[in-house]
């Protein structure tokens, strides 16, 4: 694992960051380019970007089974974090505020975040095992997710349909297929994939930034509900993961990688669903915004700890 191209990309993320928060503030980027831009990124960049993770690595039988282990250790993951999430906000008095940040403890950026952290630290291996890990994500995002949105509603429903046919499950469906082909695309159409995925990380993250900006500085920094989920989904849910895989005997990078990929910040998919569905949409910006924020000091910080876990 190669730590200084991970700070890199932290920085990097953080300037984006930056310039997506300036941008709010001078109106380059208002409520209006945010729901647009989320739209390009949920409708087109992000199906490409699932894609081309996975047809980054060279089909062979141990490539298969990395994939497999990491979609397993996905379902087992996010089964984990769901009933610590459950546990960690059943003291919240305001139901809406709960449903938010449950769902913002459980489901993290592991996409337009989490592809270029992890192959910042594993290289192409690490993008392709995020790539099996999201299949996991989409499919409990779309259940778990829903239940949790849907708690108290009777116009929020579960469908198995959209449980296993969205914008998440199918581009994987189709990448993992390529991935199996005994012949490679031509270069023109991976080089076409690579570059719309490549829209996924800074536009994001000038997402993030922009609705940051429509908060104040007391709302960003002196939230305690936002810290609560902080602290939960940034450090003790990814250093109690890191733990138990340290005790069921994984490997060590298989250990890095869970700390690594549960640390991610809490999604922007938060905020879509909780616009879509007139759910506490400023908390909500709240939550995604501050622990975006916070991770880009917190991520080092578990890869750190994570590292001296792996040498007990």
């Amino acid at each position: 694992m190669e730590f200084i191209p991970f700070l890199n990309t932290i920085g990097a993320l953080f300037i984006m960051l930056s310039v997506g928060f300036f941008a709010g503030k001078i109106g380059i980027i208002d409520g209006v380019a945010s729901k647009r831009l989320s739209k390009l990124i949920i409708n087109i960049a992000q199906p490409a970007l699932h894609i081309h993770a996975l047809i980054g690595v060279e089909y062979s039988p141990e490539t298969l089974k990395l994939g497999l282990i990491s979609l397993g250790l996905g379902f087992g993951i996010h089964a984990f974090v769901a009933v610590a999430a459950f546990l960690a906000c059943f003291k919240f008095k305001v139901a809406d505020e709960r449903k938010i940040t449950e769902l913002a403890m459980v489901f993290g950026n592991c996409g337009f975040i989490g592809i270029p952290i992890m192959r910042s630290l594993f290289g192409e291996e690490g993008a392709f095992m995020t790539a099996f890990f999201i299949v996991s994500y989409n499919v409990f995002l779309w259940t778990w997710g829903m239940m949790i949105l849907g708690r108290g509603r009777t116009d929020i429903k579960l469908t198995v349909r959209k449980a296993f046919i969205n914008l998440g499950t199918v581009p994987s469906a189709i990448g993992f297929v390529l991935f199996l082909m005994p012949f490679e695309l031509p270069e023109f159409m991976v080089s076409s994939l690579g570059y719309i995925s490549s829209l996924c990380t800074p536009v994001s993250m000038l997402i993030i930034g922009a609705l940051l900006a429509g908060r104040t500085l007391k709302q960003i920094f002196c939230e305690g509900k936002a810290y609560y989920l902080c602290f939960f989904k940034l450090v003790a849910i990814p250093m109690a993961v890191c733990l138990i895989m340290k005790l069921l005997g994984f490997g060590d990078n298989w250990v890095l990688f869970s700390a690594a990929i549960t640390a991610m910040p809490s999604a922007t998919s938060v905020t879509m669903f909780a616009e879509l569905h007139d759910i506490s949409q400023g908390y909500s910006a709240q939550c995604v915004g501050t622990s975006s924020l916070l991770s880009l000091a917190t991520m080092p910080l578990v890869i750190y700890l994570a590292g001296l876990v792996i040498t007990i």
